[in-house]
């Protein structure tokens, strides 16, 4: 960081403005009021389960961006909307697409979860699956309603393990995140004790992928989520681009009018790529080392990454956070709050992460503000 840099720019910071790539503030819907009280000027709200998909596109309604030069206004507050399922409520999806119908749900989760339940109380307190195919029919409806929206919050992990009960709607809730004493939105897993299973990762994968391919066909940025599971993100999102890659410095100068041999952003501009063309892995907690296959000159989607003081500052080590911080390359760095409420303590948390990248990238804050509200729209907007 620049020399007396320490304290001063805040005025400037929120001038430029300040980009949350990942949050989810209809969590406490009572709370979407206070985005327009907000120094950020915009939030990307993720939805994640039944209950607020449409709670994230009446918000969108309610903060609307007409077309990308809005954001440049530092006097309005805007939604970007992103719709998706994430894996942590993967059980509750069965895939329908070769035509089969709906499962009997307690031989449904029985298929899904692993180790498979023989708990009936537990199994029949679950919710009535819901149709993939229809779900992705409802998603690609609100990507053509909203055309900047994402597909998000999506993706694989391996350490989650289902809650008991019903979901816990009490204002505890919002004490926990210092935000509001207004009720969570029914469906969330926070407060509850969890159970000994989980969501078998072939599943996951399925209803992962169906989402990857839905971004893909829609040229849609993607937000994953991957707790103990980078590997088997980036081996699914391989998959999809196998026989697109890039080719390598190597092959650019060996076959110098091949195709794709120029640098050329194919997985912008290509309509029929099977893989979407921007992908956020948000809250990225893997390895400094994972970085290099997500980085590698071949990959054909642009990769970013994105970081919050609530998941990589919280229980990680620091030093392993720096260095992954370090390793990305600056164009590919975004910030995120990933809070369950907007307001006052989302702000907080934004402008200690924008500092906490500057001084680990040795920016100052304005160009570190600069930089990153370039690396967002880039990433929303292609």
């Amino acid at each position: 960081m620049e020399m007396g840099d320490e304290g001063q720019g805040d005025d400037a910071v929120w001038q430029i403005g300040v980009f949350d790539s990942h949050c989810h503030p209809t969590d406490i819907m009572a709370s979407v009021n206070d985005i327009a009280d907000m120094k950020a000027r915009v939030l990307t709200v993720m939805a994640t389960r039944a209950e607020d998909q449409e709670m994230v596109e009446k918000t969108a309604k309610m903060y609307p961006i007409d077309f990308k030069l809005d954001v440049s206004n530092p006097n309005s507050r805007y939604v970007v909307p992103a719709f998706g399922w994430h894996p942590w409520f993967s059980h509750q999806m069965y895939d329908d697409r070769d035509q089969k119908g709906r499962p009997e749900a307690v031989e449904h989760y029985r298929s899904v979860l692993v180790p498979t339940p023989d708990d009936d109380d537990f199994l029949h307190a679950l919710p009535t699956p819901r149709s993939l195919s229809e779900f992705l029919k409802q998603t690609e409806a609100r990507l053509q309603e909203f055309p900047f929206a994402l597909v998000g919050e999506v993706g694989l992990d391996r350490g989650f393990r289902l809650p008991e009960g019903p979901s816990a709607t009490t204002g505890d809730m919002g004490n926990k995140t210092g935000g509001s004493e207004e009720e969570y939105t029914p469906g969330s897993r926070e407060g509850r004790p969890l159970t000994p299973y989980r969501v078998d990762m072939d599943h996951q994968k399925i209803i992962l992928r169906a989402q990857l391919e839905l971004a893909a066909k829609m040229r849609r940025p993607v937000s994953v989520h991957g707790v103990q599971a980078h590997g088997h993100v980036f081996d699914l999102m391989q998959s999809m681009w196998k026989g697109h890659e890039r080719p390598s410095k190597r092959e650019r100068k060996r076959r110098p009018d091949a195709p794709n041999a120029h640098p050329q952003d194919d997985a912008e501009t290509d309509k029929d790529l099977p893989f979407p063309p921007r992908i956020c892995m948000h809250s990225y907690s893997g390895p400094p080392d994972a970085l290099k296959q997500f980085l590698n000159p071949t990959v054909p989607a642009n990769i970013y990454f994105s970081f919050s003081t609530a998941v990589n500052f919280s229980n990680a080590s620091s030093a392993k956070v720096t260095s992954v911080i370090k390793g990305v390359p600056d164009n590919r760095i975004l910030i995120e709050s990933d809070l369950h409420c907007a307001g006052e303590r989302m702000d907080e948390l934004l402008e200690e992460i924008v500092r906490r990248v500057c001084e680990i990238k040795e920016w100052s804050i304005q160009h570190g503000a600069q930089q990153l509200k370039q690396n967002w729209t880039k990433f929303v907007f292609g």
